[in-house]
C-alpha cells in the first residue's frame, strides 16, 4: 500500500496535495528548489494565499508532513507537481525534448522543471516507487520526457498521469470532492494510481492511457476558455450595437436548456493563460483554430479597456499625462478570492498606462503592497483611491468590491470616470455622483461617445 509519499514542486498545486494527502493520513515529504519557500514552510508560513492551507500546515507539519530539500529514499510514490510554463520566443528543441515548439513561433512550453523532476526522481527512487505525473503538460509528456529519465535508471517504471484540476480559493475541498483522472503506462500502474488516488477523492475517473489523462486536463481548461472568449465576443458585438451585454446572457440563459452564456469578464491566472499554448504544441500537424481563436480574444481584451479607459480620460480632462488612475483588482480574479498575479489583466494594461503618462494607484484585499509596487503601482487604501484619483478601473469582482459605498466614495472627488468590469457597483449612484460609468460592452444610454 501506498504510504509515504514525495512531492516535487510546493507551489499552488504540490503544497494543497500535500496537505490534503497529509490530512488524509499519509507520510508526504515535500520538496521544493527555491530555498525560501522551504524555509517558509519549515517555519509553518504559508507562502501563498489558499484558505485552509495555514490550518492544515499547523496541523500536519513535523507530524506526517515534512519539507526537504531533495526527496527521500524509500518513498512509495513521488508526484510531480512542478511549473510548466510557456516563454516567448523560438528555441530549438533539445535532445531530451523538454522544449516544445509552437507553430506560431510565440509561446514555446518549457517542460525543464518537468525534466529535472524526473531526473531527480530517478537519483532518489527505484522502480518500486510509483511515479505520478501531476503537472500539466502537453500530450505525450509523461511519455517522452519522464518515463525515458525512469527508465534509463531503473530499467523499468510505474507511471501515471493524474491532473490536478481544482480551482484557487477551493483547492483543499475539491481535492477530495472532484474526481480524479488516472490514466497509467500500464495496468498495474493505472491500479496503483487508482488506489493511491481512491484514499483521498470520493470518485475516480480510470482512463486507458497516459495520454488520455493529459488530454483530460487540457480539454478542460481549454473548453473553459473559450466560452469565456464566446462571452467577451458577445461583449463586443453587443456594445458595438448599444445593447447592454449582461441583458442579453439573461435573457439567453433564462430557462434555457442549453450550455450557459458566461458573463464577460478577464480570464487569467496560471491554467487558462498557459494551457491553451500546451494544447497547441500537443497538435503534431495542426494548429487548433478555436483554441488559438479564444486565447487570442481573451488576451487581447485587458489591452483593449487600457485603450478605452486612455481614451475616456483623454474625452474628459483633454490629456492623458499626469493623470491618475486608481486601480482595483490586481490578482487575476476576485472570486474565489487569490492573491495570484499570473494572466492578470493589469499585467498587460500596465505598458499602455505608462505610455499614457498616468499615475496608477493601486489597491487588492490579498495582493501585497510590495507586489503591486513590484508591478509599477503605488498601493494605497480604497479611501485614498477615491480621493487622489481621475478615473477609477475596477477589475476583479473579490467580495470587498461589491456594494462599495460609492455615493459616499465619489462626491467631492477628482474623479470622473468609472470603468466597472465586473458590474459589481451600484451604477446609479456612480451616475448620479456626475461620473461617467462603462463596463465591458456596455456604456449607458447618453453617455459618452
Amino acid at each position: 500500500m501506498v504510504n509515504r509519499i514525495g512531492i516535487v514542486g510546493m507551489g499552488y498545486v504540490g503544497l494543497t496535495l500535500a496537505a490534503g494527502l497529509a490530512r488524509n493520513g499519509f507520510e508526504v515529504h515535500g520538496v521544493d528548489s527555491e530555498p525560501r519557500v522551504r524555509e517558509a514552510l519549515s517555519a509553518g508560513r504559508v507562502h501563498l494565499y489558499e484558505p485552509g492551507l495555514t490550518e492544515a500546515l499547523r496541523d500536519t507539519l513535523g507530524r506526517n508532513l515534512f519539507v526537504h530539500p531533495t526527496l527521500p529514499p524509500d518513498l512509495d510514490a513521488a508526484v510531480i507537481c512542478v511549473s510548466t510554463p510557456v516563454r516567448d520566443g523560438t528555441s530549438t528543441p533539445v535532445r531530451d525534448g523538454t522544449s516544445t515548439p509552437v507553430r506560431d513561433g510565440t509561446r514555446q512550453p518549457d517542460l525543464t522543471n518537468v525534466a529535472a523532476a524526473a531526473t531527480e526522481i530517478a537519483r532518489r527512487c527505484g522502480p518500486q516507487t510509483l511515479v505520478v505525473v501531476r503537472s500539466t503538460v502537453p500530450v505525450g509528456t509523461s511519455r517522452r520526457v519522464v518515463l525515458p529519465a525512469l527508465t534509463a535508471a531503473w530499467g523499468r517504471a510505474r507511471l501515471v498521469m493524474a491532473p490536478e484540476r481544482t480551482i484557487q480559493g477551493q483547492a483543499l475541498r475539491e481535492l477530495t470532492e472532484l474526481p480524479q483522472v488516472v490514466g497509467g503506462l500500464d495496468d498495474d500502474s493505472r491500479r496503483a494510481g487508482v488506489a493511491l488516488f481512491g484514499r483521498l477523492a470520493r470518485q475516480v475517473v480510470p482512463v486507458s492511457s497516459l495520454e488520455t489523462a493529459e488530454l483530460v486536463k487540457l480539454a478542460n481548461n481549454c473548453h473553459t476558455d473559450l466560452i469565456y472568449a464566446y462571452g467577451n465576443e458577445i461583449a463586443l458585438l453587443a456594445g458595438a450595437h448599444g445593447v447592454d451585454p449582461l441583458e442579453v446572457v439573461r435573457a439567453a440563459n433564462h430557462d434555457y436548456p442549453r450550455p450557459d452564456l458566461a458573463r464577460p469578464g478577464f480570464v487569467g491566472g496560471s491554467c487558462l493563460s498557459k494551457d491553451p499554448y500546451l494544447f497547441g504544441a500537443s497538435a503534431p500537424a495542426h494548429t487548433p483554430l478555436l483554441v488559438a481563436a479564444a486565447r487570442q480574444r481573451n488576451e487581447q481584451l485587458p489591452v483593449q479597456v487600457a485603450e478605452t479607459v486612455i481614451g475616456r480620460l483623454r474625452q474628459l480632462r483633454g490629456a492623458t499625462a499626469g493623470a491618475t488612475l486608481a486601480v482595483l483588482g490586481w490578482a487575476y480574479k476576485g472570486w474565489p478570492p487569490t492573491d495570484d498575479m499570473r494572466g492578470a489583466a493589469i499585467v498587460a494594461m500596465l505598458p499602455a498606462f505608462d505610455r499614457a503618462g498616468l499615475r496608477v494607484l493601486g489597491h487588492d484585499p490579498l495582493v501585497a503592497d510590495e507586489v503591486i509596487r513590484a508591478h509599477g503601482g503605488e498601493p494605497v487604501s480604497l479611501d485614498k483611491a477615491f480621493s487622489e484619483a481621475d478615473a477609477v478601473l475596477v477589475l476583479n469582482d473579490h467580495p470587498d468590491y461589491r456594494g462599495l459605498p460609492v455615493g459616499t466614495l465619489l462626491p467631492g472627488t477628482a474623479v470622473r470616470f468609472v470603468y466597472d468590469s465586473w458590474r459589481i457597483l451600484d451604477e446609479e449612484s456612480v451616475r448620479a455622483a456626475g461620473v461617467h460609468y462603462e463596463s465591458l460592452g456596455y456604456r449607458p444610454a447618453g453617455e459618452l461617445v
